[in-house]
């Protein structure tokens, strides 16, 4: 491969991690930049809503003369066909291989190429209603629920599987910085945006209960083969116990980041101090700020965990409101990022019932850019409409429906602010 093939693939990988698109996310080895694994979020209001579909993308040495080979990786064993255009053998139909007579261009790149897999959608109108059907139950558990459980350590019973779990689990360990895990380079992402959907994936199964009972079978399609189908049943009150174990397994796992810091504190881990020199430095710079409405402290000591107190501006629809804050920092901070929870009850279109915020920094690696998201979240008043950031249904659906709607949504917020002061 030519090197100005490998400086353009490097360019197309750092423009999705370093772009807007909350909806991907890619990786690759710095000893093979050709193979690129990449998860594509499931677009919202499809059968596929916030599911995680991982594919393997190998770049040949004539690209981007000719496309790049794409893999599904989310196939149950190979055992499931998401998609008419995805075979259960992880085999992928692309357009411009001749299905509609498009031809691959060397303007595209793997942004689009990922774009165009997330927006492939079922086809076969006849059988619709069921196909939608099996693909909305078999995203949950394939492409939500199992790669979760496995990268929490759960099994379906919802037991820690003790053979998996790794030894720094255990409170008297102790912990070592060079300690590598097995690497999964889309667990943090997989964590984080469950939280921020784990209302929507509630509501999912809800609604969808009710029109497939439990123990139905799947009808199978015209498309579909003995050995390229996807089979089973239906069990969504299975699927919402299983929810609920993993979103309480990420909640304990947060919390035990504390006691992990501290550790880490004690060891004098570089992460330690450095976390320890941001959180001064972010308060040193809050101290020269006019109108300052933040107030930072470290939770006992420990640069860890971090608690924001947020005072609303004057004349906003957060006067006189104060918001308190829970931050909770991770020793492989950034490749982890921070989990950040209201610990005030607040109503808003960015913060899930749960008080998770959903918040987008516009870098990753320090946190006062975090801080910065945080604080330009709460006060933006006029938010682009993005169903990704679908946090919280119920606020959404009024802040983005109609003008007697969005009145109702500023009492609820304004009510909720008044109940903080």
């Amino acid at each position: 491969m030519s090197d100005q093939a490998i400086l353009r693939i490097t360019r197309e990988i750092k423009q999705i991690q370093q772009g807007a698109d909350l909806s991907l996310a890619v990786h690759y080895e710095d000893s093979d930049i050709r193979n690129v694994r990449a998860v594509i979020l499931g677009p919202p209001d499809t059968p596929y809503q916030f599911g995680f579909f991982e594919f393997m993308i190998k770049f040949g040495k004539d690209y981007p003369g000719n496309p790049p080979s794409v893999r599904a990786l989310t196939t149950n064993g190979g055992r499931c066909r998401f998609n008419p255009n995805i075979y259960s053998s992880g085999r992928v139909c692309l357009t411009w291989r001749g299905e509609r007579g498009e031809q691959w261009s060397s303007a595209q790149c793997l942004e689009s190429l990922l774009i165009s897999m997330q927006t492939k959608s079922p086809t076969d109108k006849q059988n619709m209603d069921a196909y939608v059907a099996k693909i909305r139950h078999e995203t949950l558990r394939i492409a939500v629920i199992e790669p979760l459980e496995t990268s929490l350590n759960i099994l379906p019973s919802g037991d820690l599987d003790l053979l998996a779990a790794r030894a720094s689990d255990s409170d008297d360990q102790l912990l070592y910085e060079d300690e590598k895990p097995s690497f999964d380079p889309f667990c943090d992402f997989r964590k984080s945006r469950f939280m921020w959907y784990f209302e929507p994936y509630m509501q999912s199964i809800d609604a969808a209960e009710v029109e497939s009972p439990r123990k139905c079978k799947f009808k199978r399609m015209p498309f579909e083969s003995s050995n390229n189908a996807m089979d089973g049943d239906f069990d969504y009150a299975e699927l919402r116990r299983r929810m609920i174990v993993i979103k309480d397994r990420i909640i304990s796992e947060t919390r035990n980041w504390a006691v992990e810091g501290l550790l880490a504190k004690e060891q004098e881990w570089g992460i330690a101090a450095s976390l320890q020199r941001q959180y001064e430095q972010i308060v040193e710079s809050l101290k020269h700020q006019n109108n300052i409405t933040v107030d930072l402290n470290l939770v006992d000591e420990n640069p860890f965990v971090w608690k924001l107190t947020y005072f609303g501006r004057p004349m906003t629809h957060l006067d006189g409101g104060m918001f308190k804050i829970m931050i909770y920092l991770s020793p492989r901070f950034p490749e982890e990022q921070p989990r950040v929870f209201m610990e005030t009850a607040f109503f808003h279109v960015r913060v899930s019932k749960e008080g998770v915020l959903c918040y987008v920094p516009k870098r990753t690696e320090e946190m006062r850019y975090h801080i910065e998201g945080i604080v330009a979240t709460l006060e933006e008043e006029h938010p682009p409409y993005d169903p990704r950031t679908t946090v919280n249904p119920e606020a959404s659906r009024l802040f983005w429906g109609s003008a007697s709607d969005r009145k109702k949504y500023n009492r609820e917020l304004r009510r909720s602010v008044e109940r903080t002061a």
